[in-house]
C-alpha cells in the first residue's frame, strides 16, 4: 500500500440525513481524520460548539481505544435523533472497554473517564464489541 493511499481519508457514509458512518484500518492517523469528519457533521446539525467539542473529545478517545485495543477494522457510527446525539464504535474485540484507575503520573489510560465525564450515559454492548455513549441536545435542535 502506497503512503498516498494509506494517508487518503475515511469517506463517511451518510445514514440519513441525522446519521453518518465511517470505518477505518487500524491506524492512528485516522483518529484526525474521524474527528474532522465528526466537526462537519456537528456544524451540519448545528449542534451547539461546547457540546460539539464534547463530541469530538468523545470519539477521539472511543476511536483511539478502538484502534489501540480493538481488532480489524474500526467502525464510528453517530445517530442525531433530535433530542440526543448517540456515538458508537465498534471493533472485533470480544474483550469490553473497561474504565480503570489511573496514577497521577500515567501518561494514558483516561479516556473511558473522559467519556463517563463528558457524556449523559455511556456503556458496552453484550459482547464487548460495541462502547457507546449519548449526549443530550438542546431543545430546538433538529
Amino acid at each position: 500500500m502506497s503512503h498516498a493511499t494509506a494517508a487518503a481519508p475515511p469517506a463517511a457514509k451518510p445514514l440519513t440525513s441525522r446519521a453518518f458512518e465511517v470505518v477505518v484500518e487500524p491506524d492512528r492517523v485516522r483518529v484526525a481524520q474521524i474527528r474532522r469528519i465528526t466537526s462537519a457533521f456537528m456544524r451540519l446539525w448545528d449542534v451547539p460548539d461546547p457540546l460539539a467539542e464534547d463530541v469530538r473529545v468523545v470519539v477521539s478517545e472511543l476511536v483511539t481505544n478502538g484502534i489501540e485495543h480493538g481488532h480489524g477494522t474500526v467502525g464510528l457510527r453517530v445517530r442525531n435523533t433530535g433530542s440526543e446525539l448517540s456515538v458508537e464504535v465498534i471493533d472485533d474485540n470480544p474483550a469490553p472497554a473497561q474504565l480503570r484507575t489511573v496514577d497521577d503520573d500515567d501518561v494514558c489510560g483516561r479516556g473511558l473517564f473522559l467519556v463517563a465525564v463528558l457524556s449523559k450515559e455511556w456503556g458496552v454492548s453484550d459482547d464487548g464489541r460495541t462502547t457507546w455513549c449519548a449526549f443530550r441536545l438542546p431543545l430546538g435542535r433538529p
